[in-house]
């Protein structure tokens, strides 16, 4: 994803393939219904750092990887998700 798709993605607001969540300093607790609803679908966009007024207020640089961490191991956690799936996390800086 280039950072002009990913304001265009934001500029759109959201929709039922497009989740803002603020997650300034760590991963919401509803991410992963999140999640599991793109997966329900045609899949989606989880853009975090951004409010649902299509603010962009960012994430901590100190907590991004601590987020990553998050998504990838309770993406293979059968009790966040069922069944497990692999998930790509990127950062995009803005």
């Amino acid at each position: 994803m280039t950072e002009q798709f990913l304001l265009e993605l934001i500029k759109k607001g959201e929709s039922t393939s497009i989740e803002f969540k603020q997650s300034h300093d760590k991963l919401n607790k509803d991410a992963f219904d999140t999640i599991c609803s793109f997966l329900n679908r045609k899949g989606g966009y989880l853009i975090l750092g951004v409010s649902d007024d299509k603010e962009i207020t960012g994430i901590n640089p100190k907590a991004i990887q601590n987020i990553i961490d998050c998504i990838v191991i309770n993406a293979n956690n059968p009790q966040k998700l069922s069944p497990p799936f692999y998930l790509s996390p990127e950062v995009i800086a803005v």
